[in-house]
C-alpha cells in the first residue's frame, strides 16, 4: 500500500515568490518591521493564509527579541477565583497577540519562586503575578522582566489592585441598613494586605454603628476552623461578613449541616463574586472583585511595558461593588 508523503510546509522564499515580493519584504510584513506599505503587507498576509504559511515561533522570537508569550502565576487553581482570573487574562492577552503560560504555586512561596524562575528561563516577554502573600519570593528571577503584580503590595513592582477597603464598607453598610446590629466578621489570612483592608474597614463601620459579635480568621477554604464554627453560635448573632466567598460558602454549608439556613437564621455576605456564589442555595450576596477589569488593566499595562519600555511605576485601583442576591434579610 502506497504511503502518502507528508505535506511540506511552505517556506518564506516560496511565500515571497507567490506574493511577488522580495524575501525581505515578506519577512518585514510578517514581523511588523521594516518599510512595507499597508496594502503590500495585507497582500502578503493574505497570500500566507492562502498557502498555509506559518512562521517558526522560535526563529521569529530570535529575530524580534520577543517570544509572544507571557506568564501568569497564581496561588491556587482549586479556588474558583483563580481559574476565572486566568480565563480573563488569557482572553485579553490573546486579543493583544500573546499566548499565556499559567502556573499554580499551591500557596507555597518556595514553589512560587521556582515557578517564576521557570517562566524566566522559558523566555516569556513578561509576567502577571498574583503572589501568595505580600512578600517578594522571586529571588531576583524577574530582574529585567516586565512584571505586573495583582492584588498585592510589593515594593518595586507595578500593580493592579481593587479598592478592598471600600468593598468591606459596602458589605458592612448593607448589613447595617438591613437592620442587623450583632455582626460577626470572618477574615481570611491576615498576612495579606487586601484581606486586612476589607475586614478592618468592615470592622470599623460595624463597631461605629452596631456591635461586633466576633472577629475570627479562617484559611481560604470551605472547611471552617473549629473556632469559627463555634463563633457562629454566638448569642444574638444575626449576620456575618466573610472576607472571601470560599469562606462564605463554608458558612452556608455549616448552617445546612446544623439544621439552619441563610438568611432565615443568619444573613451572610461574601467577597470576590466567584462563580460558586451564584450557585449556592440560596445565591450568595457578595462584593464584586472585578476580575475582568483587573485582568484587562494587568495585561494592557504589561503589554505597554513590553513594547514601550519601563516608564514610571504605578498602581491602578479598580472599584468594587455590592452584588445583592438572597442571603441577607431585613430585620
Amino acid at each position: 500500500m502506497e504511503q502518502k508523503k507528508a505535506t511540506k510546509r511552505p517556506t518564506l522564499k516560496e511565500l515571497a515568490s507567490e506574493a511577488g515580493v522580495s524575501v525581505a519584504s515578506a519577512s518585514y510584513a510578517l514581523n511588523g518591521t521594516g518599510s512595507v506599505g499597508e496594502k503590500t503587507r495585507e497582500h502578503i498576509l493574505e497570500v500566507a493564509r492562502r498557502i498555509g504559511y506559518r512562521q517558526n515561533a522560535a526563529a521569529r522570537a530570535m529575530k524580534i527579541g520577543r517570544s509572544g508569550t507571557m506568564g501568569l502565576v497564581v496561588p491556587d487553581l482549586t479556588n474558583p477565583f483563580f481559574p476565572s482570573l486566568a480565563q480573563s487574562v488569557i482572553q485579553t492577552a490573546r486579543a493583544h497577540g500573546y499566548g499565556v503560560f499559567v502556573t499554580d504555586t499551591e500557596g507555597d512561596e518556595a514553589l512560587e519562586g521556582a515557578a517564576l524562575a521557570m517562566l524566566a528561563d522559558r523566555g516569556v516577554d513578561g509576567v502577571i503575578w498574583f503572589p501568595v502573600r505580600d512578600h517578594d519570593s522571586s529571588g531576583g528571577a524577574l530582574e529585567g522582566i516586565p512584571t505586573i503584580v495583582i492584588d498585592r503590595a510589593l515594593p518595586g513592582f507595578d500593580g493592579v489592585v481593587a479598592d478592598c477597603a471600600e468593598g468591606g464598607r459596602l458589605a458592612a453598610r448593607h448589613l447595617l441598613d438591613a437592620g442587623h446590629r450583632r455582626i460577626g466578621i470572618i477574615s481570611g489570612p491576615d498576612d495579606i494586605l487586601s484581606m486586612r483592608q476589607r475586614c478592618e474597614a468592615a470592622r470599623a463601620l460595624v463597631a461605629a454603628e452596631g456591635e461586633l459579635a466576633f472577629f475570627a480568621h479562617n484559611a481560604f477554604s470551605i472547611d471552617l476552623e473549629p473556632a469559627v464554627a463555634a463563633a457562629l453560635d454566638t448569642p444574638g448573632l444575626t449576620a456575618v461578613f466573610a472576607g472571601a466567598d470560599v469562606i462564605a460558602v463554608g458558612v452556608l454549608r455549616h448552617l445546612a449541616a446544623t439544621g439552619r439556613r441563610a438568611p432565615d437564621d443568619l444573613s451572610v455576605v461574601g467577597f470576590d463574586d466567584i462563580p460558586w456564589s451564584e450557585l449556592t442555595t440560596p445565591p450568595l450576596t457578595t462584593i464584586d472583585l472585578p476580575l475582568q477589569s483587573m485582568a484587562n488593566e494587568a495585561v494592557e499595562a504589561l503589554v505597554r511595558k513590553i513594547e514601550r519600555g519601563t516608564g514610571t511605576r504605578r498602581t491602578v485601583t479598580v472599584d468594587t461593588g455590592l452584588v445583592k442576591r438572597a442571603t441577607v434579610r431585613r430585620i
